[in-house]
């Protein structure tokens, strides 16, 4: 019962120091967002849009994700887990991982305008900041496996391959 107690504190540990970022307040993206996602080897994908701009002398990160509207049973649930390590960088810098907090919207072809979801950084917003696109980045990541099947069958890996807009545009 002990250890038990122990383990739950260490995952309560664990999941509060991994939090995703708050979302402080909506804003409405430009007209030119970076766009970034990808695709699931099983079919669909999905896209994120965002802008970066200043908030009161800090970085600013307003985004949206959308998911492709027919995707295969085995990656569902699974744009948790890939929003989830999404990065923004500035340059070479990370400002920003974890996309959990963005808003849902349906996939299009372009996201400019769109009510977006928006949190205030660490990072201390520079003039030249202006002038940089952000660049949106997923690490390539497995999302289901059930290769170790039972009875010696495996079944599918499913991996999500970033590579760009993957939601589609309908």
């Amino acid at each position: 019962m002990r250890l038990r107690s122990i383990v739950f504190c260490a995952i309560a540990l664990i999941g509060a120091s991994c939090a995703s970022p708050r979302m402080d307040s909506v804003a409405r993206l430009s007209s030119t967002p970076s766009v970034g996602g990808g695709t699931y080897t099983s079919g669909g994908g999905l896209s994120v849009a965002a802008d970066v701009r200043e908030a009161g002398g800090l970085t600013q990160v307003c985004g949206v994700w959308a998911m492709s509207r027919e995707q295969s049973a085995l990656t569902k649930l699974a744009e948790h887990q890939v929003l989830g390590t999404g990065s923004i960088y500035m340059g070479r810098e990370r400002i920003l991982g974890n996309f959990l907090y963005m808003r849902r919207v349906d996939p299009a072809a372009d996201y400019a305008g769109q009510e977006a979801n928006c949190t205030v950084t660490k990072r201390p917003w520079r003039a030249s900041d202006a002038t940089l696109a952000p660049v949106i980045h997923f690490p390539r990541q497995i999302v289901n496996d059930e290769s170790h099947g039972g009875f010696g069958l495996g079944g599918p890996r499913v991996w999500f391959r970033p590579g760009g807009p993957g939601a589609g545009d309908s």
